[in-house]
């Protein structure tokens, strides 16, 4: 079987790096390429992670959003498109950038699987969503349809809550440490939500490029020991930790009414946190035809369960 030619868009960001690793250590199946966009300018971090990933064997292209033809180009030396641009919620509006990548794609015309940037909650579900932090939905919801449009063979990738901003933290809003002497508990705490290790999102993601399975479908991340509520969450730190912490719950109206002074940014956090933690959006339905689960598709795959991942932060 020829090996797959993978072009990663957004490769120096939180999900991204990820996904370049992944793909990296797929060598014998995959050939890793990662956009270098000239758009980079001074960020001297990130333009030294793009090289540490030629140094492991990536292939650099250069491109620019800006730049259609440059795009197409790009595209056309791949079989595979994975993005995973940052979300609407930051100010910076990267999700409808990659409507220039979906117009490159369907001028190439050579592409057999784009993987979109979305990578947390499923947008097709999110239609209620409060504002301001319906924005990150509907931007989601904009590209699919595009991609729809134009005939793409894709899969979607949900993954719920990152494991480093919302377990390591016990799904606090100020820090990404966990408390050692109180927590703040949403409502009464016994809503499920869906905790995934970042590295084990790439590990699955990667597994979906030509996976006949996830064609044209969307891949929901929710390994049956990562469901739990923000309480059986707390329990796995206290149980680390040896000692019981200090529980205030706040009540749903009271959450809300905190959005009221803070920043868009603020806003949304506390919007998505509703959702996630009040509503129970991540687990209060079943995946239908339209989607598969990844640890039922991929068993192979040893996902960090999140009594071990806590361990780290003893």
């Amino acid at each position: 079987m020829a090996k797959r030619k993978v072009l990663v868009v957004g490769g120096t960001g939180y999900i991204g790096k990820r996904i370049v690793k992944a793909s990296l250590a797929q060598e014998d199946h995959i050939t890793t390429y990662v956009l270098q966009r000239r758009e980079m300018g001074f960020d001297i971090d990130k333009v030294q992670l793009l090289f540490s990933f030629k140094k492991q064997g990536a292939r650099l292209i250069e491109a620019s959003f800006s730049d259609h033809n440059s795009l197409v180009d790009a595209v056309k030396q791949v079989d595979v498109v994975i993005c995973t641009m940052s979300g609407s919620h930051s100010g910076s509006h990267e999700t409808l950038l990659q409507l220039k990548l979906v117009k490159a794609i369907k001028e190439a015309g050579n592409i057999k699987r784009f993987i979109p940037s979305e990578f947390g909650t499923d947008p097709s579900r999110m239609g209620h969503a409060l504002e301001p932090g319906r924005v990150t939905f509907d931007d989601k919801m904009v590209v699919r349809r595009a991609i729809e449009d134009a005939k793409i063979p894709f899969t979607y990738v949900t993954a719920n809550c990152f494991a480093g901003y919302f377990a390591a933290n016990l799904s606090q809003m100020e820090t990404l440490l966990p408390p050692k002497e109180k927590v703040t508990i949403y409502g009464d705490g016994n809503v499920k939500v869906v905790y995934v290790d970042e590295d084990d999102v790439a590990l699955y993601t990667i597994k979906t490029i030509d996976d006949p399975r996830t064609l044209n479908k969307t891949l929901h991340i929710r390994p049956p020991e990562n469901i739990l509520s923000q309480r059986e969450l707390v329990e796995k730190w206290e149980k680390l930790l040896g000692k019981e912490l200090e529980k205030i719950s706040i009540s749903q109206e009271d959450f809300l009414a905190s959005m009221k002074g803070l920043d868009c940014f603020g806003q949304t956090v506390v919007g998505h946190l509703y959702h996630f933690f009040y509503e129970g959006c991540l687990t209060n339905f079943q995946i239908g035809e339209e989607g598969e689960e990844a640890s039922e598709l991929y068993p192979d795959v040893k996902y960090i369960r999140m009594d071990e991942y806590l361990k780290l932060y003893l």
